[in-house]
């Protein structure tokens, strides 16, 4: 009999993606001990950690990039060589025309009977093969979903989740973005991500896939010897949600005058292009040419220059401010305990950020480790996302393809980093808790259930996710259904696997 049912239901659903299915014994370990069952992944940093030969560094990949952008142009050139000259089709459309003339006096004539010829046997057209960008995209998708397929608890792939979303990127940038999107998550979030927040913030802001995002490589100082020879300037995309999203914060006491300022600051980082003149293509440099020269002041600080340091001191000064403790702590006790967050866990976290100097994992095992992250009621709904991660883990499942869970997030309204602005995706219930967001995900239910049809018990599996923590209602909807696979269905919409 499990010790502490609704704790248990609390560590996997708050702290991780739900229980597996088979024999896993996700849920009895939980319960025997809550708490220390989320700690203990604290304890396993290199677990965050995704490292595979099939996966490409961004420098590689960028290779791989500009060569395939090469090889389509060539194509493109090839095919406008292509095109016939303006006599030739007129004379070919005169020649269609003749031979259609005579298809018709055939026709008249008794040669030729209305009867259609019978219908190839592969008449559509093969499919053409997913060019290196998506094979790219799909298979780092598969690696993530994999992970967090097979995780314990998931509590450190919620973490790495949550910076993810914090850091974001769109894949819908661009190509360089959506070939860079899993390798970004892959370099500059999961090696930091139980590690210092200055680290972190450092290895974001200069990973040619943030630049990129946020069009940093346009940025050119207006003093700069680039600056001087061409009518382009200043770009403060990357500076502003420095400060607005991944740092400070609205409200946070930066002025405008401070995002001009660290724009100027961050001029001349870039990442080396198709030709490598400054470093080997793909890979973060600072282009001096574009650099606005001179001391610059910050938030009320002067920073000299010093090439890419002048603004590798300003975000580790940053990192530091107290508004950026309590922005970051703001944010995780919001996406992992309440829409509002309780103002006493918020300056707890916020003091741990402060005194540790950013330590994550300090940060994190004081948020896990929280009376009040325990005693809060699950009502967050899960995102899409945990959603269809948790459906894969109830069924037992390691996925071989990521195909599936691409359609449902595409379908529920969270497509794998693409969201539609720089803030991410939102964290609350009403983006996910609508009625036609909910109606969606019944038909991603019942599409689960159809497939899996009745080879499984709904009752035995909603013990393995709650057990003792499940309520009679749910227990007699899942009972009174008609099928196994309407049963099925209705537990995947249950308040204890879409609450959290």
């Amino acid at each position: 009999m499990a010790r502490d049912p609704q704790a248990a239901l609390i560590a996997l659903n708050r702290f991780g993606f739900g229980a597996r299915g088979g024999a896993s014994g996700d849920f009895i370990n939980a319960a025997s001990d809550p708490r220390g069952f989320v700690l203990a992944e604290l304890q396993r940093p290199a677990a965050a950690l995704i490292e595979s030969p099939a996966l490409q560094s961004t420098s590689v990949l960028a290779s791989e990039l500009f060569a395939f952008q090469i090889e389509e142009k060539q194509k493109r050139e090839a095919a406008a060589k292509a095109v016939p000259p303006a006599s030739v089709m007129v004379a070919s459309k005169a020649d269609s025309a003749a031979a259609a003339n005579m298809a018709a006096q055939q026709k008249m004539s008794g040669a030729v009977t209305d009867k259609a010829p019978p219908p190839l046997a592969n008449s559509r057209p093969p499919k053409p093969a997913p060019n290196v960008i998506e094979r790219t995209f799909r298979a780092e998708a598969l690696a993530r979903i994999q992970r967090a397929s097979l995780a314990e608890c998931g509590f450190l792939e919620r973490l790495v989740t949550f910076w993810s979303n914090h850091f974001c990127i769109s894949a819908s940038k661009g190509q360089p973005a959506r070939i860079w999107a899993g390798a970004f998550e892959r370099e500059a979030i999961r090696p930091h991500v139980l590690g210092r927040f200055a680290d972190m913030l450092k290895a974001v802001e200069q990973h040619p896939a943030m630049l990129f995002f946020l069009d940093n490589q346009q940025s050119i100082g207006p003093n700069s010897r680039a600056g001087q020879r061409s009518k382009r300037g200043l770009n403060e995309n990357l500076a502003r949600e420095i400060m607005e999203l991944h740092t400070l914060g609205v409200g946070g006491g930066y002025t405008q005058g401070d995002v001009t300022a660290l724009a100027k600051v961050l001029t001349g980082w870039t990442y080396a292009g198709r030709q490598g003149r400054l470093g080997e293509p793909g890979s973060f440099i600072f282009n001096a040419n574009a650099h606005e020269p001179g001391s610059i002041v910050l938030l009320g600080k002067s920073y000299a220059d010093n090439n890419a340091a002048q603004g590798e001191a300003a975000l580790a000064d940053i990192a530091r401010r107290p508004a950026t403790a309590k922005f970051i702590a703001t944010k995780l006790v919001r996406h992992f305990v309440a829409d509002d967050p309780p103002p006493a866990l918020v300056a707890r976290l916020a003091d741990v950020f402060t005194k540790t100097d950013g330590d994550l994992r300090a940060v994190s095992h004081a948020l896990a480790d929280a009376d009040d992250a325990w005693r809060a009621p699950m009502a967050k709904m899960r995102s899409p996302y945990e959603f269809l991660i948790a459906t894969g883990r109830l069924m037992a499942q390691i996925p071989e393809d990521p195909g599936r869970y691409l359609y449902g997030l595409n379908v529920l309204g969270q497509p794998l980093w693409a969201p539609a602005g720089p803030n991410g995706f939102a964290d609350t219930n009403a983006a996910w808790a609508a009625p036609e967001g909910m109606k969606l995900r019944l038909d991603i239910a019942a599409q689960v259930a159809s497939r899996i049809g009745d080879n499984r018990d709904p009752r035995e599996m909603l013990d393995l996710i709650a057990a003792g923590a499940a309520s009679p209602e749910t227990r007699q909807t899942i009972a009174r259904a008609e099928s196994r696979q309407q049963a099925f269905a209705l537990l995947l919409m249950s308040p204890e696997f879409q609450r959290r």
